[in-house]
């Protein structure tokens, strides 16, 4: 299923966290307390925009202390495929959305000696629930966070509020780098590194924490990749007897759920695996945009990604 049980939530607060962020606080529309989840996790957002149904995947921030709301926040992007410009632009206070339960994919490894916490832009979402985690178990920490300037920056403040001089920004605007060769070295044995952040800087503290000898198993990272655009193409599912046409503006996920069929997925963002599927026939070359599917599986041509990969061609053919 494709986020399995959905929550009727209400839009209980919005702010504007940056010039380009905001952050919404849900509340359970029957007033009652949302499911606990640990730092690092995340929740589909259904949005209902016509006859289209629009699913983001967002980090959660915190849930109240009541248990009575959780809080996300949304980087308003100017090339929305639509869920980012919904969000900014057609959701109000007292609006009604549904949310999936929360997934974790992006869990901290609390046996760890200490955590190395890096951000950049809205990747501090999850940081941020990160970070507040290991303040309350007394954990050893320290948060890395790049930013264009500070008005771009979410919830600068309050996270100095709360980490004070464990929290290093890095601006842009005053040409401060985050140098993963400084940070790295010297840190204890048994430390943990979490990033979140563009795609350039997961790979460029991921390349950086290999290259210092630091084990893969310390090194974690979450990205919500968006599906890239591309030509349109016919997707056939073999066991169904489903047809259907991929939009060049949709995702292969996208357009089975548009036409009714709900396949296994979880992260919407090419991380997780749960949509791999088996392909049997394709008339075309396959665009692989995951980072589930290892080398071999790509070149193999066996499988594919449904929420970011598509086909560059005419039909693929997949066994489901």
């Amino acid at each position: 299923m494709s986020g399995g049980v959905e929550i009727a939530v209400v839009v209980a607060e919005i702010e504007q966290a940056a010039r380009n962020v905001k952050r919404f606080r849900f509340a359970a529309k029957d007033g009652g307390s949302l499911p606990h989840f640990a730092a690092g996790s995340h929740v589909v957002v259904l949005m209902r925009d016509g006859e289209r149904t629009i699913r983001n995947a967002y980090s959660l921030i915190d849930r109240a202390e009541d248990g009575s709301s959780y809080r996300i926040g949304v980087l308003r992007t100017p090339n929305s495929r639509g869920g980012s410009k919904f969000m900014h632009e057609r959701v109000s206070v007292g609006d009604e959305l549904r949310i999936t339960m929360p997934v974790n994919l992006f869990p901290l490894f609390h046996p760890g000696r200490k955590h190395l916490l890096i951000a950049g832009g809205i990747g501090v979402t999850p940081i941020y629930a990160m970070a507040d985690e290991l303040q309350r178990r007394g954990a050893l920490y320290e948060i890395h966070y790049a930013v264009r300037d500070e008005a771009h920056g979410a919830f600068i403040d309050e996270m100095r509020a709360r980490h004070g001089d464990r929290l290093k920004l890095y601006r842009r605007d005053l040409e401060e780098i985050l140098a993963v060769d400084q940070i790295l070295p010297g840190q204890p044995l048994g430390t943990h590194l979490y990033v979140c952040g563009p795609e350039g800087m997961i790979e460029a503290v991921l390349e950086g924490g290999l290259e210092a000898g630091w084990p893969k198993e310390h090194l974690h990272a979450e990205r919500f990749q968006t599906p890239p655009t591309g030509e349109p193409f016919a997707l056939r599912l073999a066991k169904a007897g489903l047809t259907c046409e991929v939009r060049g503006d949709q995702s292969m996920l996208e357009a089975l759920e548009e036409a009714g069929f709900d396949p296994p997925s979880l992260c919407r963002g090419g991380a997780c695996g749960q949509c791999a599927v088996d392909v049997l026939e394709a008339d075309g070359e396959l665009i692989h945009n995951d980072h589930y599917l290892s080398a071999a599986e790509r070149a193999s041509g066996e499988k594919i990604m449904l929420c970011v990969s598509r086909l560059k061609g005419r039909e693929l053919v997949l066994d489901l």
